[in-house]
């Protein structure tokens, strides 16, 4: 009986421990579940703060943060400017030292001189950059005030190709595309007629966007640097320049010295024209030698060929008016056979022949 009672209560005592057990779990769940709830509100609620203060900021900074649709401007800008300066030299170099020293990646195409009067006119061209142009045109204007100057002309000219920038770069990314599929249709093309075909498009296509870069290369190089052209006079208060001689004056130096200057420059035209036969000499000299020889060569032969022709007496009757009777011993046929007689019988016989004397000779 003892031991039953003693089985009762261990059973009783365990299932009041399971029973405590469960009821603090039950206890501990609630409690959990109450915070995490709880924790979760004030999120949600704080949640809910920062959504609503970030969409009144954002309702609050929508009109300064609203994106704007902003194209770049592509400008070619040319600048001419004209100055009078006492010292010209001294003006371009001073000029020149400062652009260059502003604007590193400025190159200058040279100077030009002029004589005027004593002095030169000095014309400078340079090409700077977009970026540091203003700074640059407000020194050249500010420049003739702050160094005795006088600043005469500034001609600015501005041409807008945005248009055209765009326009190119459009059409040389829509030929790029063509030549991809192009290029695709090559690779998968059968025939010969159809790669024929395909490859002068794709020719087409290529010179089209050679030329476009091309354009493109130069419209961004006119963009990215503007030419800048600066003409340094001498003052025009008369000054620098000669004065104007009048008309009716005599100046026997200055005559004196255009004649001289005038003989200076003939004897420079005699002595190039020396210069230029000695250079063709070697021409000249073989000609004239070729024609003197050919010369005597003629010359020789026309000597050598030379036959003395028979002189043919005239007629009695027609040259000669006398009365005397022809010689009975000349007959006729004896003359025939005179064709065949050499050269120095026939002169025999013309020594032969009588000597008429025109005195003896009747007067008709």
């Amino acid at each position: 009986m003892k031991g039953r009672g003693n089985q009762l209560r261990g059973l009783l005592c365990l299932l009041l421990t399971i029973f405590l057990v469960g009821c603090g779990g039950a206890s501990a769940s609630n409690t959990g579940s109450s915070s995490t709830a709880s924790y979760n509100a004030s999120t949600s609620k704080s949640v809910s703060s920062n959504n609503a203060s970030g969409s009144s900021n954002s309702s609050g900074s929508s009109p300064s943060n609203a994106p704007t649709n902003y194209t770049p401007q592509y400008l070619i800008k040319q600048l001419n400017v004209t100055m009078e300066a006492k010292d010209t030299n001294s003006t371009a170099n001073d000029l020149q030292n400062w652009i260059t020293s502003t604007d590193t990646r400025a190159s200058s195409s040279g100077m030009q001189y002029q004589l005027n009067g004593d002095t030169y006119t000095i014309t400078i061209t340079f090409s700077v950059q977009a970026s540091d142009y203003t700074q640059i045109q407000r020194y050249l204007v500010d420049y003739p005030a702050k160094h005795n100057g006088r600043l005469l002309s500034l001609n600015e000219s501005v041409q807008n190709a945005t248009n055209d920038y765009i326009d190119t770069q459009s059409r040389l990314k829509n030929l790029r595309v063509e030549q991809q599929r192009l290029q695709d249709l090559m690779k998968n093309a059968q025939s010969m007629s159809d790669v024929l075909s395909i490859n002068s498009q794709l020719s087409d296509v290529e010179g089209q966007i050679e030329q476009a870069e091309g354009h493109l290369n130069a419209l961004s190089d006119q963009t990215t640097f503007y030419p800048i052209s600066i003409t340094i006079q001498p003052p025009g208060d008369g000054s620098a320049t000669p004065t104007a001689s009048s008309g009716n004056s005599w100046n026997a130096g200055q005559i004196a010295h255009d004649a001289f200057q005038a003989s200076l420059h003939f004897f420079q035209f005699l002595v190039s024209i020396l210069i230029w036969l000695l250079a063709f000499s070697i021409y000249i000299i073989p000609t004239l030698i070729l024609i003197w020889l050919y010369r005597r060569w003629r010359r020789g032969r026309q000597v050598t060929n030379y036959r003395p022709q028979r002189l043919s007496t005239p007629p009695p009757a027609a040259t000669v008016h006398t009365q005397q009777p022809v010689p009975e011993t000349v007959h006729p046929k004896e003359e025939e056979p005179v064709a065949h007689v050499d050269a120095g019988e026939q002169a025999e016989e013309e020594e032969a022949q009588p000597v008429v004397n025109e005195e003896e000779l009747p007067i008709s």
